[in-house]
């Protein structure tokens, strides 16, 4: 197991300590980061979603709204 050192604001100190008073405060960090580390990959694969989809749609030809209108029409029952 590592250790890691980081340096906060000695008010996000207390208000940690305070909040979670009573806790094995390694392992709500250990939560905390875990947390972080997936949020930031679900960032990146959002990116690369919406990266995905405007090159998609770059590659797509405009319709008119006339033309959307005139397939709905005919679609429709």
């Amino acid at each position: 197991m590592a250790t890691v050192n980081f340096s906060v604001p000695d008010d996000v100190k207390r208000e940690f300590n305070e909040a979670f008073a009573g806790e094995n405060k390694s392992a709500v960090l250990t939560g905390l980061m875990r947390q972080a580390i997936e949020e930031r990959r679900r960032q990146r694969r959002r990116a690369a979603a919406i990266g995905a989809l405007l090159q998609l749609r770059e590659k797509q030809t405009p319709v008119s709204d006339a033309e959307i209108r005139r397939i709905r029409d005919e679609e429709r029952p």
